[in-house]
């Protein structure tokens, strides 16, 4: 078996940044395979595993900590002095600058003058970061603590309007840190400013290309799976499906795709994806109707969280007994593949140094503590772009890859509070009349992700000559890369118009329609 060339790998090391997942999406749009880990990984086992890449560099996070501060996150002596030992270049920006000033010696102090927001800075030495800059730049602030001493040997590369210290480094030691956030886009040059580091400094050079992954990951898989069937939880959406193809170019008639209709899904979409692979992929194809199972258990259940790990549970105990009725036809299963994003990581599970869950997704936070099948990922470390990339590479047709992302739960979360047949059944008609009427208006791949949602209230209105109190429907559309920001989609008024009067004249039950112009963060894409 031909030995597959990894990418070059960037180390991102949070410290509980906001900012750190943009900073992971600028070196990926720039094809620099980049990984995110909690600032107290234990660095030795880390490089340990990741002794097939080549590391060229590390970033250190901002955070919303003090390095000032008694509980403050700070690496282990261990870990500084390992990264120090390899000889590779690390960045800090915003608190990881101020972290290097403070273990490398330097003075940091909690300062008079703030810095939130655009501010202007000048560039008072000509070095490789700022090549191609010039000598004023207006930035992105984000710190109340400001650098009071350099450490022995740093020298400063610019200051702000405010006369405080902006960026520094020691090119001896390969150490830059920067006071600003270059990733967010309101930083002027930001991008060249990365790129500098990535290609200049760091002389990145085995970019993440697909068919590498793809060769790699078939391997790889081959190697996990062995002679084993594995069963693959195909929903239809790009991520299942792509997954899906790669697994099959691996295994073969071993992989057998489960498609489970959990009776969230939209107008004769089960219908319409079992006619679909069937018609372009010779797959093992099972359908499972488990509807009225899954609306058992989400009875009466309101709280999101809980409706995505019973939604989650669900899955897998229906998995499972797919896999023992296989067992009993002599086929055994032992793995189950899942088409899981970094994006649903990073939400789900505080993984990635202090910060916070937002949501658990039904494939990972949602999961069951105990699984009888083990996982097979492939796509766990990328982003939603990076895999239509490879999906594009698979030969997937664009009906595929052009497809809106959907949530595994489906309309679970897009009816406000407990989902029952009824409500669902309003909401796929009101779904079916937004998504066709995109279509008819030539705007559905316009659009990142469009979706309607049922809210739990009710509003008076007028219909006809009489009063009614029906349901209110809010539409969402935005537009993204990978689903970690996001803007709503400008619409022009003739087709809110008419989508409005469509679902409102068609749809029994509805008798308004809002629109969502909430821009992620602060809001999500989905409502729960």
């Amino acid at each position: 078996m031909k030995k597959q060339i990894k990418p070059d790998l960037i180390l991102i090391l949070d410290f509980g940044s906001q900012y750190t997942q943009l900073i992971a999406r600028r070196t990926r749009e720039m094809d620099v395979y980049s990984e995110i880990q909690p600032y107290s990984v234990d660095l030795r086992k880390y490089f340990e595993l990741k002794k097939d890449y080549s590391v060229k560099g590390i970033i250190l996070s901002g955070g919303p900590s003090s390095v000032l501060d008694a509980n403050a996150p700070v690496l282990t002596d261990s870990n500084f002095r390992f990264i120090l030992s390899l000889g590779i270049p690390v960045l800090g920006i915003c608190y990881g600058l101020q972290y290097l000033v403070y273990k490398n010696g330097g003075k940091v102090h909690k300062s008079g003058i703030s810095e939130y927001g655009f501010t202007r800075i000048k560039i008072n030495k000509s070095v490789k970061l700022f090549s191609g800059c010039g000598k004023e730049l207006v930035v992105w602030m984000s710190h109340g603590d400001s650098v009071d001493r350099l450490p022995v040997q740093f020298i400063k590369t610019s200051e702000s309007s405010n006369r405080i210290i902006s960026s520094l480094e020691n090119g001896g030691k390969k150490i830059y840190a920067l006071q600003f956030h270059p990733e967010v886009h309101h930083t002027e040059k930001g991008n060249v400013i990365l790129e500098n580091f990535l290609f200049r400094i760091c002389k990145i050079t085995n970019l993440f290309k697909p068919a590498e992954f793809i060769a790699s990951k078939i391997d790889e898989i081959r190697i996990t799976a062995g002679k084993e069937y594995v069963l693959c939880a195909l929903s239809g959406g790009v991520d299942s499906s792509v997954a899906a193809v790669l697994v099959h170019k691996a295994l073969g008639k071993k992989l057998i795709c489960v498609h489970i209709d959990n009776g969230m899904m939209r107008k004769n979409e089960s219908a319409e994806i079992i006619k679909i692979f069937k018609e372009h992929f010779k797959f093992n194809l099972i359908f499972v109707d488990a509807a009225d199972l899954f609306l058992k258990r989400l009875k009466g259940v309101t709280d999101p969280e809980r409706k995505r790990k019973i939604i989650g549970k669900t899955f897998i105990d229906v998995f499972e007994k797919e896999a023992i009725r296989l067992k009993n036809k002599g086929i055994n299963i032992k793995y189950l593949v899942q088409g899981t994003l970094y994006p649903d990581v990073i939400e789900s599970v505080s993984l990635k140094g202090p910060s916070v869950t937002i949501k658990s997704h039904h494939n990972v936070g949602g999961l069951p503590a105990k699984m009888n099948l083990k996982l097979i990922e492939p796509f766990r470390e990328l982003f939603k772009d990076e895999v239509r990339k490879v999906g594009r590479d698979l030969n997937l047709p664009e009906q595929f890859i052009k497809r809106h992302p959907f949530p595994g739960p489906g309309l679970a979360v897009r009816v406000i509070g407990s989902p029952d047949k009824s409500k669902l059944d309003l909401l796929r008609n009101v779904d079916d009349i937004f998504i066709n009427s995109l279509h008819k208006f030539r705007l559905y791949d316009k659009i990142w992700q469009a979706f309607a949602v049922l809210l739990p209230v009710q509003s008076v209105g007028v219909m006809g000559d009489e009063r009614s109190y029906e349901n209110v429907i809010a539409l969402r559309a935005v537009n993204s890369v990978d689903g970690m920001t996001a803007d709503f989609f400008h619409f022009p008024k003739e087709f809110l118009t008419y989508v409005s009067n469509k679902i409102i004249n068609s749809v029994r039950g509805v008798n308004r329609v809002v629109y969502d112009i909430s821009s992620k963060p602060p809001a999500t894409i989905e409502w729960e």
